[in-house]
């Protein structure tokens, strides 16, 4: 299955194919934005997550990377969420760990339709600013995509002191977790992330 996801503003319009049938070859070829270190991370996500990401951008006069990265990890998330709300069977939820050399991170998540994302350093001093990319704006990235997916989801970095290595780990982890969460399983069909089942909204203005 495919799923697109296409959010305008007007400081961006950010496009995004995930083909969750598998991962290509290729796949590198078509993540492309402007912030080279975002491209390999969301590499990452494709490669441990076990399917295709394609990515097109296109920026008016905002060329910010906090703009590209929330409004991409945005789009992302939507598409992810569309994908486990319609592939039935599909677990929603998973938790795994992120490793390369002195480096370690953990992600776990869970689709609730519930936004929130915890992160947890225990201590550890992230430097501000890695190959170009600012620590805080790789966090940003992630946020959005909780935001799109209104998806829970903690990560806790456990070791690592080279900043390459630190945000290669935990986006290893979130791929791996979400690996996890869009398994299907027929055992899954017509069940939901949590045990709540299906959330159903009666809201009306007067």
């Amino acid at each position: 299955m495919k799923v697109k996801a296409i959010r305008t503003t007007t400081e961006s319009e950010m496009g995004v194919v995930i083909d969750f049938a598998g991962l290509g070859s290729d796949y590198r070829k078509d993540i492309q934005t402007p912030i080279p270190f975002l491209n390999h991370m969301i590499e990452h996500i494709a490669y441990r997550g076990g399917f295709n990401i394609k990515t097109r951008i296109k920026l008016a006069d905002f060329t910010l990377t906090h703009v590209i990265a929330e409004d991409l990890g945005i789009a992302m998330g939507k598409a992810v969420k569309e994908y486990i709300d319609t592939a039935d069977g599909a677990y929603g939820y998973g938790d795994a760990i992120g490793i390369i050399d002195e480096a370690k991170a953990q992600c776990a998540v869970s689709f609730e339709s519930r936004a929130y994302i915890d992160w947890d350093y225990h201590g550890i001093d992230v430097p501000t600013e890695t190959e170009g990319m600012l620590s805080e704006d790789l966090e940003t990235f992630l946020d959005g995509f909780v935001q799109g997916a209104m998806c829970t989801m903690h990560i806790d970095l456990y070791k690592g002191h080279n900043g390459h290595h630190i945000w290669e780990a935990i986006y290893r982890a979130v791929g791996s977790a979400l690996k996890a969460a869009v398994t299907t399983d027929e055992s899954r069909k017509g069940r939901t992330s949590g045990v709540a089942g299906k959330i159903n909204w009666v809201v009306e203005t007067e």
